[in-house]
């Protein structure tokens, strides 16, 4: 049994990876301050002998003695992570500087996640990992892509300096259960729309692309990285590259919902990336792993769980 810290732990991702580490017979502590994570999310883990929910801001420095860190925290769509920009870099920045330091003091192995964001508008198609990215650094993203990468450097950084035992994966777009309806990514904003009946809205000529990853295998990645040697640090992509329009998107939800929406147009954000695929081959050699759950097969799930919360 290892004890296991999960910070951002009660949000989407953070819930179902505290679940599957219950179920692997490990003790953990979640670790929320419920800027978007939600308590309901765990609820039904609180009886669990080995699980343990704290409210905490990462921003301040927390004490713990445990084998291994999951640093989850912060906002990761839009519509939260500028809601409050200056909070969404400081979770980022500050977040990566007191898990690390805790890695450090009590020498346990820390994963960083981070995010696709890191490539920003990429001008490379399919993205690896030795791109660096295009990212405009006073955007509205900013706060958010610019904290990212702000945080591998410090992953880095402390694993050159000090010997943390550190892990990076960059996540692409994950959908699944326990996404918060209003978080104003494209896969809740499809269904929540679908269910209601109202229109559909997509941003731009609908022809920008995204790859969609189900959080199964995006959690089954996340423990494989960690148990890998600690010569190996990443980072490593993981995500489906399997490549779908918002227009191809939009259709599919309304046939899988059985909807009488209509598809509306309205302007493209700024700085919005128009594709975003991940090179999987460093997944694929390090990790032995690949999604194995196809877009249908996810939507339907997470279509059933949005019909229980609406």
């Amino acid at each position: 049994m290892n004890r296991i810290l999960v910070t951002g732990g009660a949000g989407f991702i953070g819930s179902h990876l505290c679940e599957r580490l219950l179920n692997e017979g490990n003790e953990v502590i979640c670790l929320d301050n419920y800027f978007t994570g939600r308590k309901q999310n765990v609820a039904h883990l609180l009886s669990h002998p080995y699980f343990e929910l704290v409210r905490h801001d990462v921003t301040t420095p927390y004490y713990v003695e445990v084998d291994e860190i999951y640093n989850l925290a912060c906002p990761a769509s839009p519509v939260h992570y500028q809601y409050n920009p200056i909070k969404t870099i400081k979770t980022s920045v500050m977040g990566a500087i007191n898990m690390l330091g805790l890695a450090k003091r009590i020498r346990a192995k820390v994963l960083q996640a981070s995010t696709s964001e890191v490539y920003g508008n990429p001008e490379e198609h399919p993205q690896k990992e030795s791109y660096w990215g295009h990212v405009n650094p006073i955007g509205p993203r900013a706060c958010y892509d610019e904290g990212k990468r702000c945080a591998e450097t410090l992953f880095v950084d402390y694993h050159t300096q000090n010997k943390v035992r550190i892990k990076i994966i960059r996540i692409f777009n994950t959908y699944g259960p326990n996404m918060h309806p209003n978080d104003g990514r494209v896969v809740s904003n499809f269904i929540v729309q679908a269910l209601k009946g109202e229109d559909i809205t997509i941003y731009g000529t609908g022809m920008q692309t995204r790859s969609f990853q189900y959080i199964d295998d995006l959690l089954e990645a996340m423990i494989r990285m960690m148990a890998t040697a600690d010569d190996f640090t990443g980072p490593v992509n993981i995500g489906n590259p399997d490549e779908f329009t918002m227009i191809e998107l939009a259709e599919k939800v309304i046939e899988l919902t059985k909807s009488k929406s209509k598809i509306v147009f309205q302007p493209l954000p700024q700085d919005d990336p128009m594709q975003r695929r991940p090179d999987i081959s460093l997944a694929k050699e390090k990790l032995n792993w690949e999604p194995t759950v196809k877009l249908n097969e996810g939507l339907i799930k997470t279509i059933d769980y949005f019909k229980t919360v609406i």
